[in-house]
């Protein structure tokens, strides 16, 4: 459940020359709650008077997210599901089926505007995946996106239920294993973007859950534990947080949701993400 401080008080602010961008850190909410928690940032943000957001979360407890035009019984056995207490809910945006566990996750709300030097979709993918890419080298990892390291031949962008089982364009990439997932959604005046940054190997646990049987998987993805990096979530939390001011050239300033924000979540939660009918078969209402 939605249970945040709200906006005000005394906040911190990394102090690096350029725009200035919301950093709010919610911590560890349940599925429902972080999915509402996002939707709510991007109701709430005006192309041209909001300042942009970039928000760090965690799970708690570990759960799914659909991509927003999946069949949740097409690629996950539901009762299941329901019987070992796993939440399932349906993101915003597209892609394949994620386990969220031992993984620091983040969310951008902002317009075209804020990076305007990316024109097209793939272009502002690039871009504001770029600090996943300095943050992986500051912790002493070669990391980039899977276009540029591929083998030639190599099919990139095929369509797979098990995000982690298929790799896209612009899909972070550590030693050929591919590092977290990422996703957008784009408007003409609104950037939605958010993605999974692993800690811990926790995809053996999804298995059992997944309708269609994945291998290989350990070799195909990593996660920083298995790269042979081991941080502590705090001090990954400052350096992404750094990491992403310099990519973009922006202020980063601490702040908490609004009290707007936060009831908004609440209904959200409450009427969408707790909904059997939105997180199973897409449907509102």
């Amino acid at each position: 459940m939605i249970d945040l401080m709200l906006k005000g008080g005394t906040h911190p602010v990394m102090t690096i020359v350029g725009e200035s961008w919301r950093f709010i850190d919610t911590g560890p909410l349940d599925g429902p709650a972080n999915m509402a928690v996002d939707e709510a940032l991007l109701e709430h943000f005006h192309p041209e008077t909001s300042q942009p957001v970039l928000r760090l979360y965690g799970w708690h407890p570990p759960a799914f997210s659909l991509g927003r035009y999946q069949q949740a019984a097409e690629v996950l056995d539901l009762e299941l599901c329901a019987e070992r207490g796993v939440p399932v809910v349906r993101r915003i945006t597209g892609g394949g089926l994620i386990y969220h566990a031992e993984e620091l996750t983040y969310s951008i709300v902002c317009a075209p505007k804020h990076i305007a030097e990316a024109g097209t979709v793939k272009e502002s993918f690039a871009r504001l995946c770029g600090f996943l890419i300095r943050t992986y080298g500051r912790l002493g990892l070669k990391a980039g996106f899977a276009v540029d390291n591929t083998p030639a031949g190599t099919r990139l962008g095929g369509r797979t239920a098990f995000c982690f089982a298929g790799k896209e364009e612009y899909d972070v990439v550590v030693a050929g294993r591919k590092l977290g997932g990422n996703a957008q959604r784009r408007t003409k005046r609104l950037i939605f973007q958010h993605g999974s940054m692993p800690l811990r190997p926790a995809l053996s646990s999804a298995i059992p859950f997944l309708r269609e049987k994945m291998s290989a998987l350990d070799k195909s993805t990593a996660s920083l534990a298995e790269l042979g990096v081991a941080v502590d979530e705090e001090a990954l939390k400052q350096t992404v947080a750094e990491c992403f001011a310099e990519t973009m050239g922006v202020i980063l300033q601490t702040d908490a949701l609004t009290a707007g924000e936060l009831e908004t979540g609440r209904q959200l939660e409450e009427k969408k993400y707790g909904s059997f009918s939105w997180n199973a078969h897409g449907i509102t209402g």
